[in-house]
């Protein structure tokens, strides 16, 4: 189990035995570690917390272009929008991956997806060190891209089923937000700082020196 009580998988113990290595590693290369990581219902409630403004903003947004718009929703739709839901998910995730991928030298192969059912979490690590602006844009690349997209074509086609999937994605990329806000909210001591993505946990490993 990991510190907080959660069973992890096989594979997650061995991305835990892998970034325990690193961390050997990082420390004889005279970096210290600085943990991060915020606990997943912690998360859930905080991360609500920094996406509604963004989402009732959207909303407000979509109302004030479309004021005569029609806000029905088909008999159906509840059966359309959670396999689209899911789909989302999924591609939000690998937008993480694919996005810090780029900066990796193992490309794809440092990047890996897990599920913490518990809590009904998917995740994207990432298994190499990144500077804060990689870390940074590779945690943010979902939300401006799947929120932001739909947002524009929710205003801009006046379709409800395409803002309730926008509101969704963004309020779906809140514990981003969180992790996000969390590594600009923290202040190395060191010149030389690496942020490490946790490969089990909610947040992040700071390696400074």
């Amino acid at each position: 189990m990991n510190r907080k009580g959660r069973k992890l998988s096989a594979a997650e113990l061995k991305r835990k035995d892998a970034y325990e290595r690193l961390c050997m590693e990082m420390a004889k290369a005279g970096y210290k570690k600085r943990d991060l990581t915020v606990g997943v219902l912690a998360a859930n409630t905080l991360s609500l917390l920094l996406s509604l403004p963004f989402a009732i903003a959207i909303t407000v947004i979509y109302f004030l272009v479309n004021p005569q718009g029609s806000f029905q929703l088909s008999s159906l739709w509840w059966l359309v929008f959670f396999p689209v839901f899911f789909l989302l998910t999924a591609v939000h995730e690998f937008i993480h991956g694919l996005t810090w991928s780029r900066f990796c030298s193992g490309g794809f192969g440092s990047i890996a997806f897990g599920m913490i059912w518990k809590a009904l979490t998917p995740y994207c690590t990432c298994s190499e060190p990144l500077t804060k602006g990689q870390y940074i844009l590779g945690g943010a690349m979902p939300t401006l891209v799947l929120g932001l997209a739909l947002s524009v074509s929710a205003v801009a086609l006046a379709r409800p089923f395409l803002l309730v999937l926008a509101v969704t994605m963004v309020l779906a990329g809140g514990g981003d937000m969180l992790i996000i806000a969390k590594l600009l909210c923290y202040r190395p001591k060191g010149r030389d700082t690496l942020y490490y993505d946790h490969p089990y946990e909610c947040g992040l490993v700071a390696f400074e020196r």
